[in-house]
């Protein structure tokens, strides 16, 4: 079985392309995957965007944090395939089914890893603006690891934790 964990960042801030409405217009600035059958990383741009469309298209699921809403709405200008119908597991969506309000990769990831992220899409535009491709790549690496991590923890204990004010909580998954 090919897992593919994935995330990506963008060239623009929501507010620059005129709100959240709009997601399809930020642009691919950088996308990092992690695949279980290569065993490791790969990192796409918009030059390589084909690639990782291919990618994502041959896996037998596709697993991120946001993914649905975020990450695949900002890939469709690139593509004509619906990613939507990929196998996915969006673990913000299976959260938010399961919490009824939205939670953040951070508090997962403090809450079950015992980890912080080390940025977020702001400096991530920051740090591209500024040429600082490997910055993007490292910050865009450290969160695939978290969600794979993540997954990984809720396959094997069947839930993961999340920060409720400054109580560690466990909810329930399913994948």
């Amino acid at each position: 079985m090919n897992i593919v964990y994935l995330d990506l960042e963008t060239k623009y801030l929501a507010d620059e392309v005129g709100g959240w409405g709009n997601i399809d217009r930020l642009e691919l600035a950088v996308a990092v995957t992690y695949s279980t059958a290569r065993g490791g990383f790969a990192h796409y741009t918009e030059d390589t965007v084909g690639a990782l469309i291919d990618e994502l298209s041959q896996a037998n699921l596709v697993v991120g944090f946001n993914l649905l809403r975020f990450d695949y709405t900002v890939l469709r200008p690139y593509t004509t395939r619906d990613l939507h119908q990929l196998p996915t597991l969006d673990i913000l969506q299976h959260l938010y089914r399961r919490l009824g309000h939205r939670v953040k990769l951070d508090s997962c990831a403090r809450a079950t890893l015992g980890v912080t992220k080390s940025g977020d899409g702001v400096q991530s535009v920051q740090w591209f603006r500024a040429g600082q491709i490997d910055k993007v790549i490292r910050y865009c690496e450290q969160d695939v690891d978290i969600v794979r991590q993540l997954h990984e923890y809720g396959c094997t204990h069947k839930h993961i934790y999340i920060m409720d004010g400054r109580l560690r909580r466990p909810v329930q998954v399913s994948w």
